[in-house]
């Protein structure tokens, strides 16, 4: 009885030996990964074509690795893309952060290869934990190494020649006719700017002249053509000066013009202070401000408002917020503002836009974008009533006390969650 008591010990300790040490020292044959442009795109036949040590998942809950990609833009006019690397299962204790920047001038192509060298840099320590690590090839020096002792440039400080200023300027239009319609538009901007993490400086000049004519018969028969013209131009100057991690202080100057809405000239000046719930340098995953702004603006209009004016000084203020998220589990940006002109508290606008993107669980999302306004501040509208052939041809703008807006969509992806496969045939 002993003999079999001791053999069935013996069975039972070489189970648990069997079972657990190949656990504790099982090696991945291959990194699972799940890539997740929040905000940006991404080419993803690129990644896979570039990246084939890993497995790239459709299902960001079979992944080892879920991949936060994020875009901003730099006050030179290159872009910043922050990588987050979430590990889970095995890899739920391991997380990294890392930040690129791209040149203002840089093609799509240079802006992917950059992308997917910071890709390869984030992904290397999950991908030496498997058995793909053999792999991995890394060169850790620069092409131009300096000669006789001296000092890479990539060592060297930077130096700006243009003091960080950043001039655009662009021409652009349109033209489309048929038999009955044409339609031709010129357009043209100009912007200065300059963007530093202490001050940000611009002057922007933007506008264009639309002219649409229609051919058509009246109801004798006669042929008749309608032709609309709208103008609109604007010069703006701003700064904003940054107090601390969380606060900011800012001024606007705008002079513009637009024959759609009645504006012959509108002089508009306003300033204010913003608060950041969470420090400015999170931005890439939280961000939640409020502002409160107080202005004034002198109208002058083309035609005679509702209320007798030709022209007329407003004083103005107003509450804006804004709040966005990007994390793992999807994106949330909710904004919000009202503002009202003190002469008189009831000529208001009050405005709420909200964005959703949620990926619930698997294959399983959900994206919104709703807008909503309330407008009780339409002052400039002309007293005398638009005609039919105003309305029909948006030639001016009309009295309206709200506007709507919203698309909504639920996806539900199901079947295989692997898919490493480049196939761009008749794309």
């Amino acid at each position: 009885m002993r003999k079999w008591f001791l053999l069935i010990v013996v069975l039972i300790s070489s189970i648990f030996i069997t079972v657990e040490v190949p656990a504790q020292n099982k090696i991945a044959d291959k990194l699972k990964v799940f890539i997740d442009c929040s905000n940006t795109w991404c080419d993803m036949n690129f990644i896979r074509t570039e990246i084939n040590l890993v497995d790239f998942m459709l299902d960001r809950q079979a992944a080892d690795v879920h991949v936060l990609i994020t875009e901003q833009n730099t006050g030179g006019g290159g872009n910043q893309f922050q990588l987050i690397f979430f590990g889970q299962h095995e890899f739920k204790n391991n997380k990294d952060t890392i930040r690129c920047t791209t040149d203002p001038n840089a093609t799509d192509f240079e802006e992917r290869e950059l992308l997917i060298n910071y890709l390869k840099l984030g992904l290397s320590p999950f991908v030496a934990k498997t058995k793909m690590a053999k792999a991995i090839v890394i060169q850790m020096k620069t092409k131009d190494v300096g000669s006789q002792g001296k000092k890479d440039s990539t060592s060297k400080t930077t130096k700006d020649p243009w003091n960080y200023w950043v001039f655009r300027t662009g021409v652009n239009g349109n033209i489309s006719a048929d038999e009955n319609y044409k339609e031709n538009r010129l357009g043209g901007n100009v912007s200065v700017n300059r963007v530093t993490d202490k001050l940000k400086i611009g002057f922007d000049f933007g506008g264009s002249k639309n002219k649409t004519s229609y051919e058509s018969e009246d109801s004798t028969g006669t042929p008749q053509t309608i032709i609309n013209k709208n103008d609109n131009y604007q010069l703006q100057h701003f700064l904003i000066k940054s107090i601390s991690d969380h606060w900011s202080w800012g001024y606007e100057l705008v002079f513009s013009r637009s024959t759609f809405s009645n504006n012959k000239s509108r002089v508009l000046y306003r300033t204010g202070i913003e608060y950041a719930i969470f420090p400015y340098k999170e931005v890439n995953n939280r961000f939640f401000t409020i502002s409160y702004l107080v202005g004034a603006r002198r109208n002058n209009y083309f035609d005679t408002t509702l209320y007798d004016k030709i022209k007329e000084t407003l004083w103005e203020h107003g509450v804006e917020s804004n709040l966005k998220f990007n994390q793992k589990w999807g994106t949330i940006s909710i904004g919000a503002e009202y503002h009202n002109y003190l002469h008189n508290w009831k000529y208001f606008n009050l405005g709420i836009n909200a964005e959703i993107d949620i990926r619930i669980t698997g294959g399983l999302s959900f994206n919104i974008y709703t807008s909503a306004e309330l407008t009780r501040d339409q002052l400039f509208l002309p007293k005398e009533a638009a005609s039919l052939q105003e309305v029909l041809i948006r030639r001016r703008e009309l009295a309206s006390g709200y506007r709507v807006y919203t698309f909504f969509g639920i996806n539900y992806r199901f079947g295989s969650k692997l898919n490493n496969f480049v196939n761009p045939r008749f794309d």
